[in-house]
């Protein structure tokens, strides 16, 4: 080895992918290549290095196309604060790859929630404008952890909500092609909580019959019959 790279953290762990998880993968990268990416599940979640998507849910090269931003927002589709990736990924996610499932997947102790709250450095213009998505989810209280926690969930909604004013997202939802699941990881418990609208609550994935709904289901299931919700 390069006396060089010793020291060099990022160089070290490029190196044991080749060396390592890459020769025991190497066939379903060369089939992604060959027959494309075909993911099944946009994950929207937050840019915090506690979150670690393919953890929490299994999955393996080629099964997630993944967004991560401060939060984990969804910009609304009007352009009103401008562009973004964020919107851009959706619509490629949706109208591109067919993806039939968006998760927006929230954190506990998130520190754009605490932010939002407690205002980030002045300097930060384009994060304070960024930090203003959660301002419908703040609750008019000071920041305590519960709050805090509380609003956590609420922002998680609030996305949801979101994703349905993109024409492609509703239009994918109301033909029971898309469906949208929010998430909230309590990080300390190794908990990911999962919100029922129906019930219009959060609950552990432990204990939940499903991995989510959005805000807005237009058909349920009774008895395995599918009626209107309307």
């Amino acid at each position: 080895m390069n006396p060089a790279a010793e020291g060099d953290e990022l160089l070290l762990r490029l190196r044991q992918f080749h060396s390592d998880y890459f020769p025991r993968h190497q066939q379903r990268f060369q089939d992604l290549v060959a027959h494309g990416q075909h993911p099944k599940t946009l994950f929207i979640g937050c840019s915090d290095s506690r979150i670690v998507p393919h953890q929490l849910t299994g999955a393996g090269p080629g099964d997630l196309f993944i967004v991560r931003n401060v939060g984990a927002f969804v910009p609304p589709y009007d352009g009103s604060h401008g562009l973004h990736g964020t919107t851009a990924a959706i619509e490629f996610a949706v109208l591109s790859l067919k993806v039939e499932h968006i998760v927006v997947c929230g954190h506990s102790h998130c520190g754009a929630i605490r932010a939002a709250y407690e205002g980030a450095p002045a300097e930060a213009v384009n994060l304070n404008a960024w930090l203003r998505l959660a301002e419908e989810a703040l609750l008019p209280v000071q920041s305590s952890p519960e709050a805090l926690l509380r609003t956590e969930q609420r922002c998680v909604v609030l996305q949801l909500e979101r994703l349905l004013d993109y024409p492609m997202v509703r239009r994918e939802v109301e033909a029971q092609r898309l469906q949208l699941h929010g998430w909230h990881f309590v990080i300390e418990q190794g908990q990911v909580h999962v919100f029922d609208a129906l019930q219009g609550r959060f609950m552990p994935a432990t204990e939940a019959p499903h991995s989510g709904t959005g805000p807005y289901r237009p058909y349920v299931e009774h008895d395995g019959q599918v009626l209107s919700a309307e």
